[in-house]
């Protein structure tokens, strides 16, 4: 009997069916796992603990959530604008290796605030809208099994600050707050004297878009400030402006337009670095309403230590609004969240971009981007996203509602996802370090040894460390990977070590809790907490 051919088309869609339905396929561009169906809040702000929790944090004036706070208590507040007396909470502590939510108690608005871990790990978050617009509040992280809560502090800042960005600052005890609405100025907290005031800069004063500013240190201790289009670098304790940069093409990048930025990892001799700007709303979208216009695919790259600075442009394969920018401990940046069209606000984006996108700045311009495997969750308004110890990237939050609101095309987002980079796929278990000693507190400029198992030794070895920043609207505060100098891994007993050189000073990485992750030949392990000293 005559055997009948399949058509080449039919060969073609049967085969191209099953790389897209196979494990190995998924595994390339990641996947996602569903960690947690009601986290009681929406996550406006986020921040990953050395205990391996998560702060979630949302603003007071939603009205309730769906979590109360703890045996019968409630927020007596007679300046809260929406719930004087109220029994929810609006933060928590989220522990994401078994999805266990922890109600957590904020006494004034947080909406729109801003924070950083300091050298001791205690959160110190700042500013908010009405009656917490001034205030400074702490959260000293404690284990999961921990009772650890918010401390409202006696001490308020100079000015309102409702969508400034903090940074930490060399020695770890002080941290920089910047800008807000209205406020084109800067502060210190603590301050450096007794009754030092605010501080102005223009970058920050500049016409619209400029909310959130994209603040990094660079390694000689000054700070990349950018704002709207324009950027500059400002000398600490001078407070002067040491160099103005060009204005990068195309669209506004800051709140309401809501790009993102992200510094790439910073290399041994670790004297310069390079901050990639990706993404936002079209020219004048915020501003005339818009709400259907093309957010922008463009990104610009820039060295701000450079003796003469340029933006070199290259676009992304999917345009972006509202999405966040997150240091992986492989050196690579993940762009996800967000939406294709509008611009950050209650109900003014469409088209979510499901899909992240990989970046690896290594590689030669057009062939730098990945499209990954896409999540079914949007992931829009008021959006999270955080590096967790293990190498996942948590995604939570998406409310572009004034209160919580559970219908509609996009209804307040409870649940907490993780995303799954491929280099966490089984396949590579067997080459994957598995870290089994390291200091829990490493010096600047001083050698120290790293032991790991691992299965078998091939390629390139390198030791990272990266910080845990504060996410909020599309921008990770405090953000920072290192790369630190490493020798060739040797045998020891069963298992290897290699002799790590620490930070070369606080500017490079300042004094604060890193996740320290050994990568071989692209692949990490789960990370260790260290403290730069």
């Amino acid at each position: 009997m005559a055997i009948r051919l399949a058509s080449p088309l039919l060969v073609l869609l049967t085969i191209l069916q099953w790389l897209i339905s196979s494990p190995l396929f998924v595994a390339g561009q990641g996947s996602w796992q569903l960690l947690q169906n009601n986290a009681g809040i929406s996550s406006m702000h986020s921040a990953v603990t050395r205990f391996n929790t998560v702060i979630f944090l949302d603003r007071t004036n939603i009205g309730p959530s769906q979590i109360k706070l703890p045996d019968g208590r409630c927020r007596q507040q007679p300046a809260e604008r929406i719930s004087k007396s109220d029994c929810y909470a609006h933060s928590v502590m989220f522990n994401p290796a078994n999805g266990a939510v922890r109600a957590l108690f904020i006494f004034t608005d947080t909406w729109c605030s801003s924070g950083q871990f300091m050298w001791d790990g205690q959160m110190v978050q700042t500013g908010g809208d009405f009656e917490g617009n001034k205030k400074i509040r702490t959260l000293t992280p404690c284990p999961a099994s921990g009772n650890c809560d918010w401390t409202e502090t006696g001490t308020e800042l100079s000015r309102g600050r409702w969508y400034s960005t903090n940074h930490i600052l060399p020695g770890g005890n002080r941290q920089i707050v910047m800008g807000g609405r209205n406020e084109p100025t800067y502060e210190f907290v603590p301050k450096r004297t007794a009754g030092e005031g605010v501080f102005a800069l223009s970058v920050l004063g500049a016409c619209c878009d400029n909310l959130y500013p994209f603040v990094f240190m660079l390694p000689n201790g000054d700070l990349f400030v950018f704002a709207n289009q324009d950027s500059v670098v400002m000398n600490v304790a001078s407070g002067k402006v040491v160099k103005a940069l060009p204005k990068i093409p195309g669209n506004p990048r800051n709140y309401p337009s809501g790009g993102s930025a992200a510094m790439l990892p910073i290399k041994a001799p670790h004297n310069s670095v390079e901050i990639l700007v990706c993404g936002g709303a079209a020219t004048g979208a915020s501003r005339t309403g818009d709400k259907g216009a093309a957010a922008s695919a463009s990104c610009g790259r820039i060295n701000p230590t450079a003796g003469a600075p340029g933006w070199a442009m290259e676009d992304m394969p999917v345009r972006r609004v509202m999405g966040d920018m997150i240091n992986l401990p492989t050196g690579e940046i993940l762009i996800i969240n967000g939406a294709q069209n509008g611009y950050q606000g209650w109900g003014t984006a469409s088209n979510p971009a499901l899909r992240p996108v990989k970046y690896n700045g290594d590689f030669r311009a057009g062939t730098r981007f990945q499209t990954l495997t896409g999540t079914a969750i949007p992931r829009v308004y008021h959006s999270t996203a955080n590096l967790l110890p293990d190498g996942r990237v948590l995604v939570a939050g998406s409310n572009t509602h004034q209160f919580y609101t559970y219908s509609g095309e996009f209804p307040t987002e409870l649940r907490v996802e993780a995303y799954s980079p491929a280099y966490l796929g089984s396949n590579f278990n067997n080459v994957r370090p598995q870290i089994t000693g390291v200091p829990g507190v490493i010096k600047y400029k001083t050698a120290f040894t790293v032991t790991f198992n691992i299965g078998a030794r091939t390629g390139g070895f390198e030791v990272n460390i990266l910080s845990a920043p504060y996410s909020t609207h599309s921008f990770s505060q405090g953000q920072r990977a290192i790369k630190l100098a490493v020798v060739a891994p040797v045998r020891s007993g069963t298992g290897w070590s290699t002799i790590v050189t620490g930070p070369p000073s606080a500017n490079v990485a300042p004094q604060q809790h890193y996740m320290l992750f050994c990568v071989q030949n692209g692949i990490p392990g789960t990370s260790r907490w260290v403290r730069v000293a």
